[in-house]
C-alpha cells in the first residue's frame, strides 16, 4: 500500500524566542536535576540514586563490600543516564573523610587522600553504605516518600529519601548551576540535633539561641575558624557569607634551642600536595625570606614542618606572613542556595534550613504512621478471623473436608471476611494447636494497643513533635558530639590583632644585593654589594648601564623620559644567575620610552626634574612611589620632549647647561615644589635643548664630568637668575658641557 507524502514539521519561529525557551529548559533542568540539593534530604539527584542503587543491592553496613564499578552499572543503568566516571567520582566523593564530615559511604581500597591523588579505578575499589546513609534510607520500604518513575519508565525511584539527619547542613553541598550556585559547608552533627531539638520544642526561639547551639561550621580536616560570633551569626541569618578557616599549627622545640612549627590540620578542601609546592615556589622566588625550609613527614595524620630561617624570629609573625600569602588560611564560601521542597530555589538562613528539615521529618513520621497502621489493620483483620474459627476447629475441618466451595461457607457460617476466610484456608495443619491461640491473643493485644499510640501519634502534633526529639537525641548518642566521629573537629580562635600599617618590608629578611641594569634594560640582581667590573656578562652588543648598592627591603625608584616614575620591590626582583629579565616584564614601560635614572627610594628626600626644553620643578620623592605596573606620571611632557634629569636635591644652587655649550647658575629656592606638572623655565635658548642640570653647594664649588672642581672665585660671572640664557662654559670646562655625577 502506498503512503501519502511526509509532512515537515517545520514552524517558522524567531532565533532569540527558540533559543530563550530552549536555554530556559536547560537551565530548570540544571538547576532542579543535578546542580542544587534538596532542602530536606541534602541530596543531589546523583547521590540519592547512588544510596538508593547500594541499598537494593543489599549493601548494607553490616553485609559484605562490592565493587564499586557493579555499583555505577546499577546507577546509570536504572537510574541515572550519565557517565560512569562522573558518577564514579561522586560515589568516592561520599566515601572521602577528608571531604564529607560524615561519610555515606564506606570504601575500601584507594579513594584518593588530601595530598590531591585520584582514587583507584572502580573495577579495583570496593564499598558498601554506613550507618549514616542507613538512617538517610530508612522508612523507604514503609511509603515515608513518594517515588517517581525511572528515566526509561521500567523502574521507580524516590523523589527524596526520608533522612532522619539533617544532611544539607551535617555534609554540606556545593553545586554550579545556571545562574546560581551553592555552597553549604559541613556542621558538627550533634549540635544540628540540639538545635533541630530547640527549634521542635519552641519554633519561636531566638536566633541568638540557635547560634549559640550552631557554633559554626565543622569541616572534615579541622582547621581554626577566626571570624568574630557577630559575622558568623549574621551569615547565618541571611544565608549568605563566608567563613576564614586558618591551618593548626603548635611550635615544637628542637635540640640546641631552636624550633619547628608543625601544622597538624590544613583548610577544608585545599591540597596539602599543592599548599606544600606552593610554598616552596615562594621560598624560591624570595617571597617568603623567613622561613628556611618546608617538609612533609606526614604518614596517616597531617605532619608538615616549617623551619624559621633562625629561633629568633617569631613563630606568630612566620605565620602571619604564610597566612598571608598561602592557602594556609582559605575563605570558605556560604550560600545556602537550595531546592525548597524540591522544587523551588530559595536561600535560606539557617533556622529556615533546620525548618526545612524538620517539617520533612514531620511527614514522614506520619506516612510512616498511617503505613504502620494500615499494616497493623491487615493483620488484626486476619488474627480476629482466626480467633473466631477457633472455638469451632472441628467444625472448620468438616467444612473444609466436606464442601466444594469451603470459602463461602466459612464465610456465612462465622462472619467472616474474603481476607480472613483465605487466611483461615491456607493455615497450617500445625497451627491448629492450642498454644498457637495463646500466641494469636497475645499478638493481637500487641497490635491493638500498638494501634491505638499510633492513632494517637498521627493525631497530635506535640507527640509527633515528642517522638521526633527522642529520634533526634537518639541520633546524637550515636553519632554526636561523645563518638569519635562526631567529636568537633573545627575548633574557634580570635583574630590576631595584626597592624594594618606594616609593610611587607617587615616580612623580608634585609640582605646587601647589588642591582645591575644594561644599556638595553636588562635587569638583574647580584648577593652582596660587589663593585662594578668586566667580569659581568652582557647580552651581545649590551652594556653596563646602572650599578647600585641596595638592601633585599629596599624599594627601586625609576625615572622614565616619558615623565612617569615606576617603583619595584629589590626582593622581587630576578636573582644573578643568567643575564636576568627585561625591565618591560615588571612596568609597563611604552616602547619610545627610555629610563633615565634609577635609584632606591629614601623616604623624605627631594627630586629636581628637567626636561628637553629646559623646564624643570623640585617634587618629594614620597609622591612619586608607584607600585603598580603603569607607575606614575609627575613630569608632564609634550610630543617632541622628553624629561631628561632626575637630580637629588642636596645643596643650595642649581646649574644647568644647553645644548649651546652655555651655563647658568642661579638659586635653588628660585626652584617652585610641585607634585606634579611641567615647571618653570629654569634656562632659556635661543636654539637647542637642556643638556644638564645639577645641584650643588655654592661654597663647595661645581664639578664637571671630568671631575674638575671650579671655585665660587671661577664661577661669578655665571651666576644669575632662574630663565636667563647664560654664558659659554668656562675655559677648561669639560668638552660634553655635562656634570659630575655621585
Amino acid at each position: 500500500m502506498g503512503e501519502g507524502p511526509i509532512k515537515d514539521d517545520i514552524r517558522p519561529e524567531p532565533l532569540s524566542k527558540a533559543l530563550s525557551e530552549r536555554y530556559l529548559a536547560y537551565a530548570l533542568s540544571t538547576i532542579t536535576s543535578r546542580a542544587l540539593p534538596d532542602a530536606r534530604d541534602g541530596l543531589k539527584p546523583v547521590h540519592r540514586r547512588l544510596l538508593h542503587a547500594m541499598r537494593i543491592l543489599g549493601l548494607n553496613p553490616e553485609a559484605g563490600f562490592k565493587k564499586c564499578a557493579r555499583v555505577v552499572g546499577d546507577v546509570i543503568g536504572k537510574f541515572h543516564p550519565h557517565g560512569d566516571q562522573s558518577v564514579y567520582d561522586a560515589l568516592v566523593r561520599l566515601a572521602q573523610d577528608f571531604a564529607v564530615r560524615y561519610p555515606l559511604v564506606d570504601g575500601q581500597g584507594n579513594f584518593g587522600n588530601v595530598d590531591g591523588d585520584n582514587p583507584a579505578a572502580m573495577r579495583y575499589t570496593e564499598s558498601r553504605l554506613t550507618a549514616i546513609a542507613q538512617s538517610l534510607l530508612d522508612g523507604l520500604d514503609e511509603d515515608a516518600v513518594d517515588f517517581r518513575a525511572t528515566y526509561d519508565g521500567e523502574d521507580e525511584e524516590p523523589i527524596v529519601l526520608p533522612a532522619a539527619i539533617p544532611n544539607l547542613l551535617a555534609n554540606g553541598s556545593n553545586g554550579i548551576a545556571v545562574g546560581m550556585a551553592t555552597s553549604v559547608p559541613p556542621h558538627n552533627l550533634g549540635e544540628l540535633c540540639a538545635a533541630a531539638v530547640a527549634l521542635i520544642g519552641n519554633p519561636n526561639i531566638q536566633d541568638k539561641t540557635l547560634f549559640r547551639l550552631v557554633k559554626g561550621p565543622d569541616f572534615p580536616t579541622g582547621g581554626i575558624i577566626i571570624d568574630d560570633p557577630d559575622s558568623i551569626a549574621e551569615a547565618y541569618r541571611t544565608g549568605r557569607g563566608s567563613f576564614r578557616v586558618r591551618a593548626r599549627w603548635f611550635r615544637e622545640e628542637t635540640p640546641k634551642g631552636g624550633y619547628h612549627i608543625v601544622v597538624d590540620q590544613v583548610p577544608f578542601q585545599v591540597q596539602k600536595a599543592k599548599l606544600i609546592e606552593r610554598i616552596a615556589a615562594l621560598m624560591d622566588e624570595k617571597k617568603l625570606p623567613l622561613l628556611e625550609d618546608i617538609r612533609d613527614e606526614s604518614a596517616e595524620d597531617i605532619r608538615v614542618v616549617l623551619v624559621p630561617k633562625n629561633r629568633s624570629i617569631e613563630p606568630e609573625l612566620l605565620m602571619e606572613q604564610l597566612f598571608r600569602f598561602t592557602d594556609l588560611e582559605a575563605r570558605i564560601p556560604l550560600n545556602l542556595n537550595v531546592l525548597d521542597k524540591g522544587v523551588t530555589p530559595k536561600v535560606m538562613s539557617l533556622r529556615e534550613a533546620l525548618t526545612a528539615f524538620i517539617d520533612h521529618r514531620r511527614e514522614v513520621l506520619a506516612r510512616r504512621s498511617r503505613f504502620r497502621l494500615g499494616k497493623i489493620a491487615d493483620r488484626l483483620e486476619v488474627l480476629e478471623g482466626y480467633l473466631a474459627v477457633y472455638l469451632n476447629l472441628d467444625k472448620v475441618i468438616r467444612i473444609i473436608r466436606t464442601e466444594d466451595e469451603p470459602k463461602p461457607v466459612l464465610i456465612k457460617a462465622f462472619k467472616l471476611t474474603e481476607r480472613q476466610a483465605e487466611a483461615v484456608l491456607n493455615m497450617r495443619l500445625r497451627s491448629l494447636r492450642r498454644l498457637e491461640e495463646t500466641q494469636i491473643r497475645s499478638e493481637h493485644d500487641a497490635l491493638s494497643k500498638e494501634q491505638k499510640e499510633l492513632k494517637k501519634l498521627v493525631a497530635s502534633e506535640r507527640m509527633q513533635s515528642d517522638y521526633m526529639i527522642a529520634d533526634l537525641k537518639s541520633l546524637d548518642e550515636k553519632f554526636g558530639n561523645k563518638t569519635q566521629l562526631g567529636k568537633r573537629r573545627t575548633q574557634f580562635a580570635k583574630a590576631p590583632d595584626i597592624d594594618e600599617d606594616v609593610s611587607p618590608e617587615a616580612f623580608i629578611e634585609k640582605e646587601p644585593v647589588t642591582v645591575v641594569c644594561s644599556q638595553k634594560l636588562w635587569l638583574r640582581t647580584m648577593k652582596g654589594h660587589q663593585e662594578s667590573n668586566a667580569g659581568v656578562k652582557y647580552k651581545e652588543g649590551d652594556r653596563a648601564r646602572f650599578w647600585i648598592h641596595a638592601q633585599t627591603t629596599d624599594k627601586l625608584m625609576l625615572f622614565a623620559t616619558d615623565g612617569r616614575f615606576y617603583t619595584l620591590e629589590c626582593s622581587k626582583l630576578p636573582g644573578g644567575r643568567g643575564l636576568g629579565e627585561a625591565i618591560r616584564t615588571f612596568i609597563e614601560l611604552p616602547p619610545e620610552a627610555d629610563i633615565v635614572a634609577m635609584f632606591v627610594y629614601t623616604e623624605g628626600r627631594k627630586l629636581l626634574l628637567a626636561s628637553t626644553t629646559g623646564h624643570g620643578f623640585v617634587t618629594s620623592e614620597d609622591e612619586a612611589v608607584a607600585m603598580t605596573r603603569s607607575g606614575k606620571r609627575i613630569m608632564s611632557v609634550g610630543t617632541g620632549e622628553e624629561a631628561l634629569c632626575c637630580i637629588f636635591v642636596n645643596g643650595d644652587s642649581v646649574a644647568t647647561t644647553g645644548e649651546n655649550h652655555k651655563l647658568l647658575i642661579f638659586p635653588l629656592a628660585e626652584v617652585p615644589e610641585l607634585a606634579r606638572g611641567k615647571g618653570v623655565r629654569l634656562q632659556r635658548y635661543k636654539d637647542g635643548n637642556l643638556n644638564d642640570a645639577t645641584i650643588f653647594t655654592w661654597k663647595e664649588g661645581l664639578r664637571d664630568a671630568n671631575n674638575r672642581t671650579f671655585t665660587p672665585s671661577e664661577l661669578k660671572e655665571w651666576r644669575g637668575e632662574r630663565a636667563q640664557a647664560g654664558r659659554l662654559v668656562p675655559k677648561g670646562f669639560a668638552k660634553s658641557g655635562k656634570f659630575a655625577r655621585d
